[in-house]
């Protein structure tokens, strides 16, 4: 028995880490804006922020959830005339991932009016989260 109990702490280990890692992916987290520098300008971004919320999203070629993530935010936004949804290529971006801390793709940062970060989701975010985020910012 006493040879099955290493492999056991292990197997119970990898399965708790297994399963928080699948719980805290695509949660959308709120930050309290902070005063002072916008998270993201324009010139940033390449185009102009939306008039009341930005969703920015980082990805790479080669990911699939990325995939999935642009084409739910893309549909999100069609409706809404004063959010935008921008798609930004994290390896030809990589200034801009080191000075926000992107460390995985995708990740989705929710920038409100002012280009400051109120939100953001590492993987992909449920539709249910997002709404709710948007419906949070006037």
């Amino acid at each position: 028995m006493d040879n099955y109990l290493p492999i056991l702490i292990v197997f119970t280990l990898a399965t708790a880490y297994g399963l928080w890692y699948q719980r805290s992916r695509g949660q959308l987290k709120s930050k309290s804006s902070r005063a002072g520098k916008p998270a993201l300008t324009a010139s940033d971004i390449g185009q102009d922020l939306g008039s009341r919320v930005t969703l920015v999203q980082f990805s790479s070629a080669f990911c699939t959830p990325c995939r999935a993530t642009r084409a739910l935010l893309t549909d999100i936004t069609t409706d809404l005339n004063d959010v935008v949804h921008v798609d930004i290529d994290a390896e030809k971006n990589l200034d801009l991932v080191r000075r926000l801390d992107v460390r995985s793709t995708p990740t989705t940062l929710v920038l409100n009016s002012a280009g400051i970060e109120v939100g953001r989701a590492v993987g992909a975010p449920k539709r249910a989260d997002v709404m709710a985020t948007l419906n949070g910012i006037k």
